[in-house]
């Protein structure tokens, strides 16, 4: 295989990943605050769950911003 061909390969398994996260965290960060909220947590635990969320969010605009980076 050529390097470029391993190139695109590695990129893609990126943005697949990072997908992944999104999806994910979303996911993850909605079913947080339901089950938060029907037993009654106290409200800074959701403050921590969004925190959590906004930093996997961070990270993914991250990686996908050196994604389109790669591929310019």
């Amino acid at each position: 295989m050529t390097v470029t061909s391993e190139k695109e390969k590695q990129l893609a398994r990126q943005g697949r990943l990072v997908a992944l996260v999104i999806a994910g965290t979303l996911v993850l960060w909605i079913a947080s605050l339901f089950i938060g909220r029907a037993i009654g947590l106290d409200p800074r635990f959701a403050f921590l769950f969004d925190m959590a969320a906004l930093a996997a969010l961070f990270w993914a605009l991250v990686v996908g911003l050196q994604i389109w980076r790669k591929r310019r």
